[in-house]
């Protein structure tokens, strides 16, 4: 008898497996949101609390740098203890930060909470994406983590508007309650309606554990299961020593790999999110334009990471990804003559964020399909970890290319060398290895 994965992966998705995965979509809305937060309140803080840029530099670190360990310690959790427990556990956490941060009455206060809010956004983010890999057929998978890419983008998308609406009335406190409520709402959802992932289920072996598999398998409309002795991707071998596996002759080369493609994509994403309205100002623009510009790149990221999802259903991922790589470094030497036409600059503005936020979308799909169940969130994990360190680097070397009067043209044809590098990283993954994710598996 076929085991309940090896029916999800061949079956059709029912409602209850999209269901999930726009679950998982809502986590990363929130997630977007609560990241992002500090950076459209800065202004109103600043104010305030008479900020120093070195002090608001630190605080909108805080966050990225809470979620980067997140990403190395809290995420790896799921693996032990099983993903719905985890997600209800950071989302419990991020909720009180959200709502403490509101009433926040200091600089210092403010810092303390937003590494909070950053380990339980860690946490969410890899969850969330390894949960909607797991929850999916082998067709539609790349679909699915794509979608949470698409989600993240979202969410950065109405922390702005919401930001506008809010601050004008309530100040920047209200912004961080409409936050916490955002969190809260979707913590109960996710109490409710959250399933815990079939591949952990196999590798728990609970008393329960069989109930719940086919308890999820009628959800699904699959036919039930008699026992957990057989589960494809279930060995407990990493239970035992993740990171030591992850670096195992197995996975070394992919994991290596997978790592720099992380580095040097998200070197290039944040340094694109943070310093594209500046620099087209520097570059002749207006203020709002440069906004209006920075926007674009949101909205067209929204669509970017779906579209990637739909064309690794049919094609494989290493080639699409590797493309997409490729195209956003191309797209970024566009840019850099692109200010001279405004027209010119906004259209290439909602390429680039289409083909870098797609990128990101197809490395979390490469991640999670990569490795067996018992490491999967702690691969995917440190893998967005070490990304996370590109992403805290390259604002800070753009930063300083600036103040040596660096050009903007010159700033995003350096920048562009980040995407090359990394399509070249992931075209070097053994060509049968990729080919059977693309089967088997298929992303701030």
């Amino acid at each position: 008898m076929p085991t309940l994965r090896q029916q999800i992966d061949t079956g059709a998705m029912s409602r209850h497996q999209w269901g999930t995965v726009a679950l998982c979509m809502l986590l990363t809305i929130i997630d977007g949101f609560d990241i992002l937060v500090l950076a459209y309140t800065a202004t109103s803080l600043t104010t305030e609390w008479a900020l120093s840029g070195s002090v608001l530099g630190l605080l909108l670190s805080a966050g990225l740098l809470g979620m980067a360990a997140g990403t190395m310690f809290v995420a790896p959790l799921a693996d032990k203890i099983g993903r719905r427990p985890l997600v209800l556990i950071c989302l419990s956490s991020t909720t009180v930060a959200m709502f403490l941060s509101a009433f926040a009455e200091n600089a210092v206060q403010m810092g303390i909470l937003r590494v909070i809010t950053g380990l339980g956004m860690g946490g969410i983010i890899v969850s969330a994406n390894v949960l909607a890999s797991e929850v999916s057929s082998k067709r539609w998978r790349g679909l699915a983590v794509s979608l949470n890419t698409v989600g993240y983008a979202f969410g950065a998308t109405i922390v702005g508007i919401v930001a506008v609406a809010v601050q004008a009335s309530y100040s920047w406190r209200g912004v961080f309650i409409v936050g916490a409520t955002m969190t809260l709402i979707a913590l109960l959802v996710a109490s409710v309606r959250l399933p815990e992932s079939v591949d952990f289920l196999y590798r728990s072996k609970k008393t329960n554990a069989l109930h719940q598999v086919n308890a999820l398998a009628a959800k699904m409309n699959l036919s039930a299961v008699t026992d957990l002795e057989t589960n494809s991707g279930t060995s407990r071998a990493g239970l035992r020593n993740a990171l030591q596996t992850l670096l195992s002759v197995q996975y070394r080369r992919t994991t290596v790999i997978i790592c720099c493609g992380f580095f040097l994509t998200m070197f290039g994403y944040y340094f694109v999110q943070s310093w594209t309205p500046r620099l087209l100002v520097s570059a002749g623009l207006s203020e709002s334009q440069g906004n209006l510009g920075g926007t674009l790149l949101n909205f067209g990221g929204m669509a970017g990471a779906a579209v990637l999802g739909i064309l690794v259903a049919r094609l494989p991922l290493r080639r699409v990804l590797a493309t997409y790589l490729a195209v956003s470094g191309v797209l970024l030497c566009v840019f850099a003559i692109a200010p001279s036409s405004l027209a010119l600059a906004f259209t290439v503005a909602v390429l680039i964020g289409l083909f870098v936020n797609g990128c990101m979308a197809g490395l979390f799909t490469l991640a999670t399909g990569s490795y067996e169940s018992s490491i999967r969130s702690t691969a995917t994990g440190w893998a967005t970890t070490v990304g996370r360190v590109g992403a805290i680097v390259a604002p800070v070397v753009a930063g300083g290319l600036v103040d040596l009067e660096w050009s903007t043209s010159a700033l995003y044809l350096l920048m562009s060398t980040s995407f090359f590098a990394a399509s070249a990283a992931i075209l070097m993954l053994k060509s049968a290895r990729t080919e059977t994710l693309q089967v088997d598996v298929v992303v701030r």
